[in-house]
């Protein structure tokens, strides 16, 4: 049976150049002392691969693109599927530290793929033996996949798939999927036909949805009005907003779940996610201002909202995402202040109001024909052309709180990156795996050449939010009577003014510890 790409997968297919690939990877670090004899061979990553090949769609089927892109791509068997055409192998050079890894990750992430294979592959890299918080020979995979053929939750289901939850190799998922019947690619008659009958509705049913939701596009276009220096109100002009080259950049930190879990119940009613964009916040008004290019206003993120729900299916690629725009309050100081803007920002403007135009836009799509949102896709996100209408991207996808293992080898970290865009060159990806969150940075070169710094910022700004110890009045008021409240209310309140501040924030090093890559910048 014939299976054609949706328009919001067929999107990342329209706006893929040289410069802004549209792929995304995982990054895992694997310890393989758990492993039957204590190490792991490449031979053995491809057998255990192989063996799982067929928990998703994806991994065999390819794209079948139209001339022209008269109408959206199909998925069609390969034919020529071949294992290890997919996977490769490397060892880190001298000195296989840290720096080098990261330069190594960023390399290969800046690589396109090959579009004429099923759009995924795996490079093992080895002689990690130096990366400090990192046992001894261990291994990572880097695990890329096209945006067309998954988005964040699809992803992750299908590492997990992937994936064992003991060293003696038991599925993590038992039971894989019926196999996918694909069928031989359309026939040109066929292609004709479809295109056809796809561009003869497709303006009826276009008309239709935007009648439907004409009054939601109202209140959104009311609410992006641009500003005579092409930028989204509301959004400063940040040296992310520039157009984006094709040389990547990676560097990531890690701290513990519990820690996030201690600063939420700080500010009552904050959520995980708060906790990652006011991280993020703060580090990026450390770094801007360090660079003297601090903004009054606050920095605007834009982060993705799964649509499929608590009972999605996961397990079925492709795309079911939209987006919510949430400033990340880079304009206060106060960590705790931050996180409570940001807390009463997210209690408002959840999915139904802040993620109303990018759904607009996703369901409109469906209608709109293959040639039409191919080139209208290319001009939007060209140099020139590209909306302003954010800083940063911010994306949270929760992931798997017990060990996983490959072929016997225990997965130590966990990273995640995602494509750049023009005028959007700062993307932080924050996966969660076994206790630990992991801040992902993704940049490119010329935007942010001292990323290493930006790391930094992250860690200090996890500290500050850490250190900071909510305001005294606040606590002392809750177990107050409230007669003898009401007779000195004016009093403690003036005290509290003049109260001794907290002991002063200590530094970053006691997050550093929590911190797996155990890594400091050199001046």
């Amino acid at each position: 049976m014939l299976k054609q790409l949706s328009a919001q997968d067929a999107q990342f297919l329209y706006t893929q150049t040289a410069n802004n690939l549209t792929h995304i990877m995982g990054v895992y670090i694997y310890d393989p002392s758990t492993a039957p004899g204590g190490f792991v061979r490449f031979k053995d990553i491809i057998r255990h691969v192989e063996s799982r090949v067929d928990t998703s769609p994806l991994f065999k089927r390819r794209l079948h693109r139209l001339p022209f892109d008269v109408d959206h791509p199909y998925w069609v068997e390969d034919e020529h599927f071949d294992i290890e055409a997919h996977m490769s192998h490397a060892r880190l050079p001298e000195p296989g530290d840290w720096r080098q890894f990261t330069i190594a990750v960023a390399r290969y992430f800046s690589k396109p793929m090959d579009m004429n294979r099923p759009l995924w592959d795996i490079y093992i890299i080895e002689g990690l033996d130096r990366i400090e918080g990192i046992p001894k020979g261990s291994f990572a995979m880097l695990h890329r996949v096209h945006h067309a053929a998954v988005d964040g939750a699809s992803g992750a289901h299908a590492f997990i798939a992937m994936s064992d939850i003991d060293a003696k190799g038991t599925p993590a998922i038992a039971e894989p999927p019926p196999p996918e019947n694909l069928g031989k690619p359309p026939s040109s008659a066929e292609v004709v036909t479809r295109a056809w009958s796809a561009s003869m509705q497709s303006p009826v049913k276009f008309m239709n949805a935007l009648l439907k939701m004409s009054p939601a596009l109202v209140s959104a276009a009311r609410k992006t009005m641009m500003t005579e220096g092409g930028m989204t109100a509301g959004v400063p002009e940040t040296r992310f907003n520039v157009p984006v080259g094709p040389h990547k950049m990676f560097d990531a930190t890690t701290v513990a779940l519990a820690d996030v879990a201690a600063i939420r119940a700080k500010v009552p009613g904050a959520t995980v996610n708060d906790v990652v964009l006011t991280t993020v916040g703060g580090a990026l008004r450390k770094y801007l201002a360090k660079h003297k290019e601090l903004p009054k206003e606050s920095l605007v993120a834009v982060a993705p909202i799964n649509l499929r729900g608590k009972g999605g299916k996961a397990a079925t690629p492709g795309n079911q995402v939209s987006a919510m725009s949430v400033p990340v309050r880079s304009d206060i100081a106060d960590p705790l202040g931050r996180l409570a803007a940001i807390r009463d920002y997210t209690v408002e403007a959840k999915e139904a109001k802040a993620g109303v135009s990018a759904r607009i836009m996703t369901d409109l799509s469906q209608h709109i024909p293959g040639a039409t949102m191919a080139a209208v896709a290319r001009i939007v996100t060209s140099e020139r052309f590209a909306v302003r209408g954010t800083n940063l991207f911010i994306s949270n996808v929760p992931g798997a709180q017990v060990p996983l293992y490959l072929a016997g080898a225990q997965l130590v970290q966990q990273h995640g990156m995602a494509p750049l865009a023009n005028n959007m060159g700062l993307f932080v990806a924050t996966p969660s795996y076994n206790g630990r969150i992991a801040f992902s940075i993704i940049s490119e070169r010329s935007v942010m050449p001292d990323i290493a710094f930006f790391r930094e910022c992250i860690d200090e700004s996890f500290a500050d939010l850490m250190a900071a110890a909510p305001k005294p009045e606040k606590a002392k008021a809750a177990t107050e009577k409230p007669k003898v409240a009401a007779k000195v209310a004016p009093k403690p309140a003036a005290k509290a003014k003049t109260a001794p501040k907290p002991a002063s924030k200590p530094k970053a090093k006691p997050v550093a510890k929590g911190n797996a890559t155990g890594k400091t910048r050199k001046k």
